[in-house]
């Protein structure tokens, strides 16, 4: 079992959280209520993850971290080292291939929201955070942490986007996923089972935990 790769993994997946959820709120919230014209192709480049190719996703982002770019460029003038197979550009890309897994159940569950109810809400004098926090948040909980579920799961069992991008540096880049992959080309079956099964869990318990939410929704009828 390597430890060190499965610390990685939960280290980047609660990294992932942090930066994602927030951006997760806002995107969601707007996208639920925006009646602007470009809504659809903004939905459309947001969800482009979820059926990209994940090399093809990877090779584009290791492109824009490299040295010779204009962002990798700048970034490793700023911090001196490269952007590309660093924990820090890891993470940017995990943010990345995670944005569908985000955004979309928040925006499901801001849609969900009868507008009857906002509508009353501003008519009690409620200022628009006032709304957010006392009225929204309550409401669209079901899907924030179904949000939250499936980006810890996903990150911890990427692969294809996190060897183009991170390779496969000990302690720095190397995953539970890079780990079981290198198990089984050195015919370490025994340990790629290990992980193998234990990322099937988590996964497991993680899809569980979404349809156990949907479904106590619907029954309580909460939207």
């Amino acid at each position: 079992m390597d430890w060190s790769a499965l610390n990685l993994s939960f280290k980047l997946a609660l990294w992932t959280l942090a930066l994602l959820l927030p951006l997760g709120l806002i995107v969601g919230r707007w996208l639920a209520w925006s009646t602007v014209k470009g809504r659809p192709i903004v939905q459309a480049l947001l969800a482009l993850p979820l059926v990209l190719p994940p090399t093809v996703l990877g090779f584009y982002l290791l492109t824009l971290f490299s040295a010779s770019s204009a962002t990798g460029g700048f970034y490793q003038e700023l911090f001196g080292q490269s952007l590309a197979f660093s924990f820090e550009g890891l993470l940017i890309a995990s943010v990345i291939f995670n944005i569908p897994f985000a955004v979309q159940p928040i925006q499901r569950a801001f849609e969900s929201i009868n507008s009857d109810v906002r509508d009353a809400a501003a008519c009690c004098g409620l200022s628009r955070w006032q709304q957010f926090r006392i009225i929204e948040l309550p409401l669209i909980w079901p899907g924030l942490l179904g949000a939250a579920v499936l980006v810890f799961a996903h990150t911890l069992g990427e692969f294809g986007v996190v060897l183009m991008v991170g390779g496969n540096i000990p302690d720095e880049t190397r995953t539970i996923a890079i780990s079981i992959y290198d198990s089984v080309q050195s015919f370490d079956n025994r340990s790629a089972s290990i992980m193998s099964a234990m990322l099937l869990l988590i996964s497991l318990c993680a899809i569980s935990l979404v349809f156990y939410l949907s479904g106590s929704r619907e029954r309580t009828g909460i939207f």
